[in-house]
């Protein structure tokens, strides 16, 4: 039996975390949230690990929870469901929190929870034909633990609307509103995977875990002398660090970083 996730790394350091089950649309259930989660923490340790790829394999990226595990739940007591839900929430947060770009890569669809992992991803690359949407209020749910996320990617207004409506979201779209960043067609995936990949790679990586933090760091804050005093901290300490000495050595050389060597 074929695992529900797959983990991959390749030379150039690009790990690669493949959903695994294409015959359910990669729907989640706790153990494909644990092999996720796992998954992600193995990415965000492993010091090879330059950046992350997250894909579906199959028809689909992700189509939300599974149905016999919706079932399961229905029977759960109130604790059991806090348990669950907090098992989901604890993926969400490890993808997002995760000090390597990570790069969602999307087809068909990515329903639920599905759209709350590419809400987490840095960069979203969607196919054509990839159709989001936050289906929950049709169950009688809400997509309260991916929330976050979504409204951090496309703002509160649009929340509102995709939340109560349960649309699906067409790709273009999903662009416009902030969901994905670059639309492709389905059989140039790969292309637009690995031109995103040989962009990355021109930057340190330190530099690049540290960028992504600055994000979450000045999100929704006012620009007073504390957000003004940190930041001019944060670009002091990374000028004094190693690899930012490399990078402008090199630059005034003209020659590549350590970090694109070979």
């Amino acid at each position: 039996m074929s695992e529900p996730v797959e983990f991959s790394l390749a030379e150039d350091g690009t790990a690669t975390i493949s959903m695994n089950r294409p015959a359910l649309h990669n729907a989640f259930d706790e153990g494909m949230i644990a092999a996720l989660t796992a998954a992600c923490l193995r990415a965000g340790e492993d010091p090879r690990v330059r950046r992350v790829v997250l894909e579906g394999r199959g028809k689909s990226f992700s189509a939300g929870a599974d149905l016999n595990w919706m079932r399961r739940s229905a029977a759960y007591t109130a604790e059991q469901n806090y348990a669950d839900a907090l098992g989901l929430g604890r993926l969400m947060r490890t993808l997002n929190d995760l000090p390597k770009p990570v790069i969602g890569l999307v087809q068909g669809a990515a329903f639920g929870g599905g759209a709350g992992l590419a809400a987490c991803c840095d960069i979203v690359i969607a196919a054509e034909d990839a159709k989001f949407c936050f289906s929950e209020v049709r169950l009688g749910l809400i997509p309260a633990v991916i929330s976050p996320y979504v409204v951090a990617a496309i703002g509160p207004h649009q929340a509102r609307r995709y939340f109560c409506s349960a649309e699906v979201i067409p790709a273009p779209e999903a662009m416009r509103i902030g969901l994905a960043h670059i639309v492709a067609p389905r059989d140039g995936l790969a292309a637009a995977r690995d031109a995103m990949i040989a962009t990355l790679a021109q930057g340190g990586p330190e530099a690049q875990a540290d960028a992504k933090a600055l994000v979450g760091d000045v999100a929704g804050r006012d620009i007073d002398d504390a957000l003004v005093n940190m930041t001019a901290r944060r670009i002091a300490d990374r000028r004094a660090s190693a690899e930012a000495q490399e990078g402008l050595a090199a630059f005034l050389e003209k020659r590549a970083p350590s970090w694109r060597a070979g």
